[in-house]
């Protein structure tokens, strides 16, 4: 059963049988508004790229985008770079093998955003889905309209919980950045 989350909620990962998955694979989509008018053929599709973030408690640890596909302990893998979005519910997925995440990483966040400077103005929305990569079981999803002058979207992190288990957060914080870089400081707000 999908759990629906709203912005600052956050709930417990575990399967339908109360396990922890092993592995977890974040989907993130988007869906542009449609092009109309004379020049709509001509007026270029928005691009927006996925980004995992890895951090020990607040400190920068790994980052995980389309020119560094895996992370450097192998936890973490990104399907690649998807110039064009498809307008299903997936444009770029990246995979979490919980078991291998590191012990001093202690959160990994999600976000998407335009590196050739487009704003959302053209997005009507944006998700992020969560899945069991073991089963394909739906865990948990977030959706947030689009539109506004950001080019980047904080939308979610995975985090280890007191109890050492995992949990997931939305976040749905814009932002405004060209590249990982630029983003980091509106990560950082929600470490």
């Amino acid at each position: 059963m999908t759990v629906e989350l709203g912005q600052g909620e956050s709930v417990i990962l575990q399967a339908t049988d109360g396990q922890l998955p092993a592995v977890v694979r974040v989907e993130l989509g988007w869906r542009q508004v449609p092009r109309r008018g004379l020049f709509a053929r001509r007026a270029p599709a928005v691009d927006l790229d996925a980004i995992a973030v890895l951090y020990a408690q607040r400190q920068l640890a790994d980052v995980v985008f389309f020119k560094h596909l895996t992370s450097n302990d192998g936890s973490v893998r990104h399907s690649g770079d998807r110039l064009v979005p498809g307008g299903g519910e997936t444009d770029e997925s990246i995979v979490v093998d919980l078991c291998r995440v590191p012990e001093q990483i202690s959160q990994i966040v999600f976000a998407v955003n335009s590196s050739t400077g487009q704003t959302f103005q053209r997005i009507a929305d944006t998700d992020c889905r969560l899945l069991d990569e073991g089963t394909g079981q739906e865990l948990a999803r977030y959706r947030l309209p689009g539109g506004g002058a950001n080019t980047a979207q904080v939308m979610a992190k995975v985090f280890r919980g007191e109890d050492g288990g995992w949990r997931l957060e939305a976040i749905g914080a814009p932002a405004r950045a060209a590249g990982f870089q630029e983003l980091l400081p509106a990560i950082a707000a929600h470490l």
